[in-house]
């Protein structure tokens, strides 16, 4: 069990009963453990668990930022190949284990929320990347761990975080870190300081991003 979970609910038995392994659209070399119906789980966990104070299941959805970012990934080994790697707010997983199958020598995917953290050990052990992903609790922003390389997907949706972790992601950067970003076009995306990559068409669930599809842009992170 997860450190801090509440004790009345198992966070492993919890995402074993309420999903489904799965291959990602955009990048079906990986399962992960995604919901079956996007709105019934939203809902269910709202109301289920938001009276105990947790947040909503990001964990179980494969989003249009992490497909792309994955899908480059697994494309460009060379990004990751021999490298200390973050993902950042990882959710699932899901870039995580892409950087560990495309030769990361190890991968640290840090998130806030205690379903997450039991959601990246499971999918990395699905997809045999148990031994190298690492799934670390806790608000990163601010800290440099020495990672050669950072990966970050769908994190520019909200104003005051977006701000933050741009200037975090910078100085990592300005450090000499490679900074990654994966994202469908979100509200605060920090365009002016990324130098595109690749666009993808990723498959994305239409109750969630209102579409079937989303163009998604991989980013590099500048000065």
């Amino acid at each position: 069990m997860i450190p801090d979970a509440p004790r009345a609910i198992e966070p492993l038995a919890f995402i074993r009963a309420n999903t489904r392994l799965r291959p990602v659209p955009h990048a079906p070399e990986i399962r992960l453990h995604v919901a079956d119906e996007a709105t019934d789980l939203w809902s269910r966990t709202e109301e289920e668990l938001g009276e105990i104070g947790l947040p909503p299941p990001f964990w179980a959805f494969a989003w249009a930022g992490g497909q792309g970012l994955a899908r480059y990934v697994l494309d460009h080994p060379e990004t990751v190949a021999g490298a200390r790697v973050l993902d950042f707010a990882s959710g699932s997983g899901l870039v995580a284990v892409a950087a560990a199958m495309a030769g990361a020598v190890s991968v640290e995917a840090s998130d806030l929320d205690v379903f997450a953290l039991a959601a990246i050990g499971l999918n990395a052990a699905e997809n045999g990347v148990g031994d190298r992903v690492r799934a670390l609790a806790g608000d990163l922003v601010g800290r440099d761990e020495g990672w050669d390389c950072v990966l970050a997907a769908d994190i520019f949706y909200e104003r005051d975080l977006a701000a933050r972790v741009s200037d975090w992601l910078g100085r990592l950067q300005a450090r000499g870190a490679r900074v990654l970003i994966g994202d469908p076009g979100r509200a605060y995306l920090p365009k002016d300081r990324l130098e595109s990559l690749a666009t993808y068409a990723v498959p994305v669930t239409r109750a969630l991003e209102d579409a079937e599809i989303k163009r998604t842009g991989v980013w590099r992170f500048g000065p």
